[in-house]
C-alpha cells in the first residue's frame, strides 16, 4: 500500500493502480485484533520507529496524523531467573549474578581480544559467530537459548549474514561500564517509539487502506500471472507492470513459465512462522515495561512478551492490562497443539510474570510468515529467485515479498525506490 501511495502522490492517475489483496483485510503482516475491548498485533508485538525522521514523518501523515499515535520511552527487559536484566544483555550484565557476570565480562574481552588481536573476519554461521562476537558466557547465559527458542534449530544451520546491521557492536568500556553497574544504553534508535493510540499496529495500514479503497480488491487471491509480449495478465487481465508482495516461496505457484530450477530456489527459501496470545488480565497496570525476553526454557515456550496495554490506554479496558505472547515454530509445520497456551501461561508463572488466576481469558493467532531464516545456501536460492523476477520485468517488493529482514520503515523506504524507477518507466512509455 506504501508503494500504491507513493505512485499516486507522485502522479499516476489512481484508476492505474490497482491492488489485488487475498484477505478480506488489507495490510498483511501489520494485522492487529480486538476481543472484549483488549487489542493485540497478531503477528508480534510490532512498534513505529526510524532513523528516517521524513519516512517517518510520512508514515504518521498517512495514518491519520500524529494525533492519533501514543509515544512511548522504550524500557525493555530480559528474565533472568528471578531479575530484571536491561536490555540489550551486554548492556546488562551488571544485573546478572556476580559468577554468571564476571563470566560474562571475562569472556567478552577475550572474544574482543582475539578479534582485535587476530583481525578474524566474521564466522559464517550463527552459532560460531556469537562466540566469536561474545565470548562463551553471554552465550551461554543468553544468546544460545534465547536464539535456540527462536530459531528452532541448531544455530550452526543459521548463517550470520541476517545479523549484519541489526545488531549493533557494544564498545567494550560500555560492557566494561555496565559489569560494575554503570548503566549504559545500547539499540538508542529504538529509545523512544510511536504507537496508534487505537485499533492497534494495524491502524496504520488501516490509514494507507482508507485512502485506497477504491484502489483495493479485497478478498482477491492471485492464481495466475503470465507475460504476454510487452504485457502482464494478472487473473486474465491486462496490466503495464506487475509488482508482487506475495512470499517469493510461493511464486512459482502463480507466475507460469518459470524455469525449474529457479521455481526450485524460491520454494526452498525458509521461514518461521508464529502463534501469538492474547492473555487478558484482571490487574489494574503493569511494570513499567516495552517487552521482555525470556531466554530459559524453563519459562516456557514464548520467547518475547509485549506489555501491550502498556502501548497504548486503549489496548485494554479501564482498570485492565494485557499480555502478547509469541513462540515460533519452524515455516511449514504443523502449528503447536491448542494446549501451548498452557505451557506458556505456566512459563509465565515460573518468571514470575503473572499467576493463573489473574486471567480471564486468553486469545490465540498463528501467522504463516514471521521471521526469514537464514540457513546456508539462503543467499544462493534469494539471488536466483531474484534474477528470475528481474529478468521477466516482475517487480518483488516487501519483507517476505523479496526475503529482505526489513523493519516496516524499511519497508516504505523500499517502497520509494521502486515508485521512483515504475514513474519513470510510465513516463517513458
Amino acid at each position: 500500500m506504501a508503494l500504491a501511495q507513493k505512485l499516486i502522490q507522485g502522479g499516476l492517475a489512481p484508476g492505474d493502480v490497482h491492488l489485488f489483496e487475498a484477505s478480506q483485510r488489507a495490510g498483511g503482516l501489520c494485522a492487529s485484533k480486538t476481543v472484549d475491548g483488549y487489542t493485540y498485533d497478531e503477528t508480534g508485538g510490532h512498534i513505529l520507529f526510524s532513523k528516517n525522521k521524513p519516512v517517518m514523518d510520512w508514515v504518521i501523515e498517512q495514518s491519520g496524523g500524529v494525533d492519533q499515535f501514543t509515544w512511548n520511552d522504550r524500557n525493555t527487559k530480559i528474565r533472568y531467573e528471578d531479575r530484571w536484566v536491561h536490555y540489550p544483555f551486554e548492556n546488562g550484565i551488571g544485573d546478572l549474578p556476580d559468577q554468571a557476570n564476571f563470566e560474562c565480562v571475562s569472556d567478552y574481552v577475550k572474544a574482543w581480544h582475539e578479534r582485535s588481536a587476530s583481525h578474524s573476519e566474521a564466522p559464517a554461521d550463527f552459532e560460531s559467530w556469537i562466540q566469536w562476537r561474545f565470548g562463551e558466557g553471554i552465550c551461554e547465559h543468553f544468546m544460545r537459548p534465547y536464539n535456540e527458542k527462536i530459531w528452532k534449530r541448531d544455530l550452526a544451520e543459521i548463517t550470520s549474514g541476517w545479523v549484519a546491521g541489526r545488531v549493533p557492536d557494544a564498545p567494550i568500556d560500555d560492557v566494561l561500564r555496565a559489569s560494575i553497574g554503570i548503566r549504559t544504553e545500547g539499540y538508542t534508535h529504538q529509545s523512544k517509539f510511536a504507537y496508534p493510540l487505537k485499533g492497534g499496529f494495524q491502524a496504520i495500514t488501516d490509514g494507507f487502506a482508507n485512502s485506497l479503497e477504491k484502489n483495493i480488491r479485497l478478498g482477491t487471491p492471485v492464481t495466475d500471472v503470465r507475460k504476454v509480449g510487452d504485457t502482464w495478465k494478472v487473473n486474465g487481465e491486462e496490466f503495464d507492470r506487475v509488482v508482487s508482495t506475495i512470499p517469493m516461496n510461493l511464486v512459482p505457484d502463480f507466475l507460469q513459465d518459470i524455469p525449474g530450477d529457479a521455481a526450485s530456489a524460491m520454494r526452498e527459501l525458509s521461514n518461521n512462522q508464529i502463534s501469538c496470545f492474547l492473555l487478558a488480565l484482571d490487574r489494574p497496570e503493569h511494570p513499567d515495561l516495552s517487552w521482555v525476553y525470556l531466554p530459559h526454557h524453563n519459562q516456557g515456550p514464548a520467547n518475547r512478551i509485549t506489555y501491550m496495554s502498556n502501548y497504548s490506554p486503549n489496548n485494554a479496558p479501564d482498570g485492565k492490562s494485557s499480555f502478547l505472547c509469541e513462540v515460533t515454530s519452524r515455516g511449514g509445520s504443523a502449528f503447536p497443539n491448542a494446549s501451548l497456551v498452557d505451557e506458556v501461561i505456566d512459563g509465565m508463572a515460573h518468571a514470575g510474570l503473572l499467576t493463573r488466576d489473574e486471567i480471564l481469558f486468553t486469545d490465540r493467532t498463528d501467522t504463516r510468515w514471521a521471521y526469514i531464516v537464514y540457513d546456508h545456501g539462503f543467499e544462493a536460492r534469494k539471488a536466483a529467485g531474484l534474477a528470475h523476477a528481474e529478468a521477466v520485468g516482475l517487480h518483488l517488493l516487501g519483507r517476505f515479498g523479496r526475503y529482505d529482514y526489513h523493519n516496516s520503515d524499511q519497508c516504505v523506504i523500499e517502497a520509494e525506490k521502486l515508485s521512483v524507477t515504475l514513474l519513470a518507466d510510465a513516463k517513458k512509455g
